[in-house]
């Protein structure tokens, strides 16, 4: 009887379909006279059941031992013949069936069926390892050794499904004792199998006692690569292992001198994550890590400042000074030093850390010029930008989705828009800005909109910049703080007199608001001089006693300071204009920087001396709503315009703000970290 392959989905359906009673007979094991008959009866028909097994299918499935032995024997084109699935026998018994003497001895007359493959990929080795079907599992790889290394669609072998299973029933001990070396050629002439390595595996769960069976009974298995996680020492330090790299340190010591395919050592990808346990493995083993340079030219410390590991970074600071002092100030192949890669990239605590170290020069310039403080001064100023710039992009999508769409807004209120044009050039703009690359490709849908993540970066470079103001900003100049020095002397000239006048007018003013104030003093309310005198003393008259006219006397003093003082700085400022432009004219310049400071200051003091005039005026009054409003009026208004007309000013101030608040969190840090330590240790006891 001639062979039929049912290699392709779908072909069965042009065969028969299996009769319910023969199918009912395969099922109990039951070979009588009429099983038979039917079987040579309908057998030329190619009769499967709707997923395409076949009847010898259907007996390796249920454990009919009995019929599978007479198929083979009278019908061995069945043997070779699959489903809809691309599925053999051997398939079915590696995930159904037991290891019965007609299957292995099916396996010794076929050994091809052991590396035939089904949709996914899965040898029935590998189905028999997801199973947990230990008995087939040896059999099979005490006959084809080679087979524990062939990869799925999804690359994995059935070493590392093993692996990834935990070593249930024993199976990675039988595939490890039984399995052969690392096939350099496979006997069908194929390349050796690439994908997930079995020693990853064991990693990535950060379990050292398989990695240690591993190493005992297939050593070389430690030295398997995956192309995008590099060797097994790369990917132990990428997750921050340190078990797993003092492990491999020891037993795949070459593994350290060995680049992936970013061109970083396993010691930067330690530096990469956020253990600087790892990091201690390997300074243990190598106490010469300036030799260690990526691709880029960068040592361990660019790449921990760069990727913001506070705790690494400050543990290589604490190391020795003769293996630290050439990874300080050491530039890579764009001329930055760690700290232009942590202001850049608005690592705040690598910053801080490496600032307060006095061994760091903070005014090296990269190949570009710039500073580190100079360099995250532009690129804040450049993701601002980008920022305004999302916002009118995202502005625009909508408006022009409007005019285009003319359905009612109540009816396409629910419905999706095709936005990854939009989104992927914001993102990429975004990430430009932040020394990012980005993979349209992988982009996760449920990541916040390019906006939000630029406001959080720009947060974080904020953090940075006012530390690097506070330790390592230049000294500038008080003509430096005014855009106007910049400009041509010509155009200088004429903006200053502009400023001048502008200034007079102002000065000039707050002068005879004051002055006025002097002479008109505030007084007490006084209800019997009104000119309804009867229905005031009826309604609301108000008795003043002594400790008023103590808060009277009090509160006029402080207003007379306020308002004299306003007054003689506004006519000093007033005075201190005029006076250059006539005698001095190449002082002008600086004479606004000076003017503009004192006509804030009276203009302030003006509004403090409006405060405790309405102090005055409300001694007795018992309503103390009107009372507070009018008083957060009188503080909160000055601010608002100081804040708006002094923005130059104020940049010192806000920089040491933002520095406290930084200082504040390291305290909270350092406070909260400890005591959550000693209440786990404290669980961990009980």
């Amino acid at each position: 009887m001639s062979s039929v392959a049912i290699n392709i989905p779908g072909d069965h359906m042009a065969n028969a379909m299996i009769d319910s009673q023969l199918y009912e007979c395969v099922t109990q094991d039951n070979i009588d006279q009429e099983f038979k008959s039917r079987v040579d009866q309908h057998l030329t028909e190619k009769p499967v059941t709707p997923c395409g097994n076949t009847l010898l299918h259907v007996a390796v499935s249920y454990g009919s031992d009995n019929i599978t032995s007479y198929l083979v024997k009278e019908f061995p084109s069945l043997i070779t013949m699959a489903n809809s699935q691309n599925d053999t026998v051997l398939h079915l018994a590696a995930r159904e069936g037991k290891a019965s003497h007609t299957i292995k001895s099916l396996v010794e007359s076929n050994p091809s069926l052991m590396r035939k493959t089904n949709t996914k990929g899965n040898t029935p080795l590998h189905d028999a390892v997801i199973t947990d079907n230990k008995e087939f599992a040896e059999l099979l790889v005490s006959r084809d050794p080679e087979v524990a290394y062939y990869n799925n669609n999804n690359g994995k072998s059935p070493l590392y499904l093993a692996v990834e299973n935990g070593n249930k029933n024993g199976i990675l001990d039988d595939l490890l004792k039984l399995g052969a070396s690392i096939p350099k050629n496979r006997k069908d002439g194929d390349s050796p199998p690439e994908g997930k390595s079995p020693v990853h595996a064991a990693i990535k769960q950060r379990n050292r006692d398989i990695l240690e069976k591993i190493e005992k009974e297939r050593p070389e298995l430690l030295r398997l690569a995956v192309e995008e996680l590099g060797n097994s020492l790369h990917y132990a330090s990428s997750i921050g292992f340190p078990e797993g790299v003092r492990f491999l340190l020891t037993k795949f010591h070459d593994g350290a001198y060995e680049k992936n395919l970013e061109g970083d050592y396993p010691i930067h990808l330690a530096c990469k994550s956020r253990s600087a346990d790892a990091v201690k493995e390997f300074l243990a083993k190598f106490p010469y890590p300036k030799e260690f340079l990526n691709k880029k030219g960068q040592n361990i410390l660019h790449v921990a400042a760069k990727y913001g590991n506070g705790s690494v970074v400050r543990y290589i600071l604490k190391q020795d000074q003769k293996l630290v002092a050439p990874l300080l100030n050491a530039i890579d192949e764009d001329g930055n030093t760690p700290l232009h890669l942590a202001a850049s990239y608005g690592r705040c605590m690598a910053t801080f850390l490496l600032v307060r170290d006095n061994r760091v020069k903070s005014f090296i310039v990269n190949n570009e010029n710039w500073t580190p403080y100079e360099l995250a001064e532009e690129l804040s100023q450049r993701t601002e930008e980008i920022y305004i710039k999302t916002d009118e992009m995202r502005a625009k999508e909508r408006k022009e989705f409007d005019s285009k769409n003319s359905t009612p807004a109540h009816e396409i209120k629910g419905k999706e828009v095709d936005s990854n044009k939009m989104d992927t050039k914001e993102a990429s703009q975004k990430d430009a800005i932040m020394g990012k690359e980005v993979d349209t490709n992988k982009m996760d849908k449920k990541e916040p909109p390019p906006k939000d993540e630029i406001v959080v970066g720009y947060f974080h470079l904020l953090i940075t910049l006012s530390i690097l103001f506070i330790k390592a900003s230049p000294k500038k100049s008080l003509k430096e703080l005014f855009p106007v020095t910049r400009l041509p002397m010509s155009r200088a000239r004429e903006e200053t007199k502009t400023m001048i006048g502008n200034l007079l007018v102002v000065a000039v003013l707050v002068a005879g608001v004051t002055f006025a104030g002097v002479i008109q003093l505030p007084q007490l309310r006084d209800d019997k001089n009104s000119s309804d005198h009867r229905r005031h003393e009826n309604l609301n008259s108000t008795t003043y006693t002594a400790s008023h006219y103590s808060s009277y006397e009090s509160l006029l003093h402080h207003y007379l300071f306020f308002d004299v003082g306003a007054l003689s700085i506004s006519l000093m400022a007033a005075l201190f204009l005029l006076l250059p432009s006539v005698n001095h004219p190449k002082f002008q310049i600086s004479a606004v920087g000076f003017s503009i400071i004192m006509v804030c200051l009276a203009i302030f003091m003006m509004f403090g001396a409006f405060l405790f005039s309405v102090k005055i005026a409300l001694i007795g009054y018992h309503g103390w709503l009107l009372t507070i409003f009018i008083t957060g009026v009188a503080v909160v208004f000055p601010s608002i315009i100081l804040l708006f007309v002094t923005q130059a000013l104020l940049k010192v101030p806000l920089h040491y703000i933002y520095y406290g608040l930084f200082l504040l969190l390291i305290y909270i840090r350092g406070w909260w970290q400890p005591n959550k330590l000693s209440d786990l240790k404290r669980k961990n006891n009980l």
